[in-house]
């Protein structure tokens, strides 16, 4: 167990070393000088310089590197370059409606998700089966903002059930903090319910099929005891598998959710970045959001452990 854990930790350091050298390199190689591009048309060769000298691409790009990743190592991850504000600074206050959205989203997700696909399984063939295909359809096929969009005409602008838009801090209020993010939170998760509802049909079912489930059923096991007990542990790797997967699509789909309800959060100071060509928080955000991706990858290969120990070996 525990050779098995130090390899997935190794394998996990080596990746991140590895998108870290990707991160670094993709703002550095990319087509033109980013110090000018950061400038602008109208900057001189003064301000282009300063600049230069600021980010520190005068220097080759090992030592750039090196400098980088020990200031990233040592907690600075740089400096906005329009704000003039540490980037750490920036990503921690907008990281709690990131947070908050991504955790309900997928507590949403898995709790519904799941449950949906156990339902569907057992009652292959049945109402709950097909409802659950139409649904799958309807969640793979249309954008979020689309289901955005939707969910505000019909909940906040015609009935005024809920608001329109916007965050507000749990400080103020839990009931308002998560009233805030019902519509959201239901526009980005529909898709990956979804998504892991279908894998855990298909999962369930071909447990279901199995002799040892034949052989419970005739000792007079309950229902209960044969899908939960029984049927979803055995089914519960792919599982795992694919709510790791829905996180990192899920990362992509705060972005345009945060946009469409306007809320300041993470998403949102991305795309600021980008069309203000701010590298060091570009950089931040990718390296912070690359490195939650593999925490989740490795929680995930250590969390396969406890459903079938033969994988440890």
């Amino acid at each position: 167990m525990g050779a098995y854990i130090l390899r997935r930790m190794a394998s996990a350091i080596v990746v991140m070393v590895l998108v870290g050298i990707f991160i670094f390199l993709l703002l550095r190689l990319a087509p033109g000088d980013p110090a000018a591009m950061i400038a602008g048309r109208s900057a001189t060769e003064e301000m282009i310089a300063g600049i230069r000298e600021q980010l520190g691409l005068n220097d080759p790009l090992p030592v750039q590197f090196i400098h980088w990743v020990r200031d990233m190592l040592g907690g600075d991850f740089g400096t906005s370059i329009f704000s003039g504000r540490p980037v750490l600074d920036l990503l921690s206050q907008r990281l709690e409606p990131t947070l908050s959205l991504t955790i309900l989203t997928m507590l949403l997700s898995v709790t519904v998700g799941v449950s949906f696909g156990v339902l569907a399984a057992w009652q292959a063939g049945g109402f709950v089966d097909r409802l659950l295909a139409v649904f799958s359809a309807l969640g793979y096929s249309v954008p979020v903002f689309v289901i955005g969009y939707l969910l505000i005409y019909f909940f906040a602008i015609r009935t005024h059930w809920l608001p329109v838009q916007g965050y507000k801090l749990i400080e103020s209020g839990v009931a308002s903090w998560f009233v805030h993010l019902i519509l959201p939170t239901v526009a980005l998760g529909l898709g990956f319910i979804a998504f892991i509802a279908r894998v855990t049909r298909a999962s369930m079912l071909e447990v279901l099929s199995e002799d040892y489930m034949r052989t419970a059923a005739a000792k007079g096991a309950s229902s209960y005891a044969m899908l939960v007990h029984h049927a979803l542990k055995n089914a519960g790797v792919p599982i795992l598998t694919v709510i790791g997967i829905s996180f990192a699509y899920l990362i992509g789909g705060v972005v345009l959710t945060e946009t469409v309800f306007n809320i300041p959060g993470v998403g949102r100071l991305v795309v600021d970045a980008i069309n203000n060509r701010d590298y060091p928080i570009i950089q931040g955000v990718l390296v912070l959001t690359s490195g939650l991706y593999v925490l989740i990858n490795l929680t995930v290969d250590l969390a396969y452990t406890l459903i079938d120990p033969r994988i440890r070996y």
